[in-house]
């Protein structure tokens, strides 16, 4: 009996630590480096998306998006801060070609804590297919 439960534990604990290994933990990074926010698909139905940063939330100054398999017209973006301040509205107006990247993107009042960006885009017509927009903050 007493052998029953010791085996039993040693499952236990280690059921528990690979359960625990696979949780998604993001690199933190030092400063200036990029940490990926989050991705989404543009749809041809749509022109709004949002990218909810998961928390614990982490200090950015920049921002920059890339696009993969098909071309986006960004039109603007609002980022909305952990600390319940006003959100930022940025006009962006550029088109980012398939496989290309959005200029940086510079956040007011320096390192921020970001909890979402809504962003507002076009697509580039349907033959193009969908394309994967991808997030990304500099720290």
């Amino acid at each position: 009996m007493k052998f029953r439960n010791i085996i039993t534990a040693v499952l236990i604990f280690i059921t528990s630590s690979l359960l625990y290994a696979q949780q998604y933990r993001p690199a933190s990074g030092g400063p200036g480096s990029w940490r990926l926010l989050g991705t989404v698909q543009a749809k041809h139905t749509a022109d709004h998306d949002v990218i909810i940063v998961a928390g614990p939330y982490d200090f950015f100054r920049k921002l920059k998006f890339k696009v993969t398999n098909a071309p986006l017209n960004m039109q603007r973006m609002i980022v909305r801060y952990d600390d319940g301040g006003a959100p930022e509205n940025i006009d962006l107006r550029f088109v980012i070609p398939q496989g290309g990247e959005s200029r940086l993107i510079d956040l007011k009042g320096g390192r921020r804590k970001i909890k979402a960006v809504d962003f507002w885009y076009d697509t580039k017509g349907f033959l193009n297919g969908r394309a994967n927009l991808t997030l990304f903050g500099m720290k």
